[in-house]
């Protein structure tokens, strides 16, 4: 059991350790990065609370990221549930980026995350935790709550989605 001023001290420091690559993760899910530096709160707020439950089979990393990933899919829900999903859904997704990191973001890079939000979200959450936040295998399937196995194959296939979608795209602005 932690005290009330353990649990403070850990969570500031994993907050200070985290909390920009929560918020970039919990963006590049839901295609809203206002929203979620406010799921990132929530992260906190949850760990800070949940603290004397966390059990160390995993890392606070790995579970800060379960947790944002479960607050994550809460917002999708209630957004689908409102019919926002729906309308989202109808049109191409817009990723929502501040003028400052729309200037530091390279041309490929923001080609890179545009096309990322066109992939199915089992695909987009293996390449986003494998290969942008680098996680292991492992660590990535006590996220997602998936096996091993089911971590290499969804990542095989979405890069393969991810690298036909980026050549489709390079042949069209070829052919304009």
């Amino acid at each position: 059991m932690y005290s009330k001023k353990e649990k403070e001290q850990i969570v500031m420091e994993l907050y200070d350790a985290h909390s920009e690559a929560l918020v970039k993760y919990i963006g590049l899910l839901i295609n809203d990065f206002h929203r979620a530096e406010d799921i990132t709160q929530e992260t906190f707020l949850k760990a800070y609370r949940g603290m004397n439950t966390f059990n160390h089979k995993s890392s606070f990393k790995t579970w800060l990221f379960t947790i944002a990933r479960n607050l994550a899919y809460d917002y999708l829900r209630k957004q689908q549930r409102n019919h926002i999903l729906l309308k989202l859904l109808s049109k191409p997704p817009q990723l929502t980026v501040s003028i400052e990191q729309a200037v530091e973001m390279s041309e490929e890079i923001k080609g890179l995350y545009h096309t990322l939000t066109h992939l199915k979200i089992t695909y987009r959450e293996v390449i986003i935790l494998r290969k942008i936040k680098e996680f292991s295998t492992k660590e990535t399937g006590v996220i997602l709550g998936w096996s091993e196995s089911k971590v290499k194959s969804t990542l095989s296939r979405g890069l393969r989605e991810l690298e036909k979608m980026i050549c489709e795209e390079e042949h069209y602005e070829e052919l304009s």
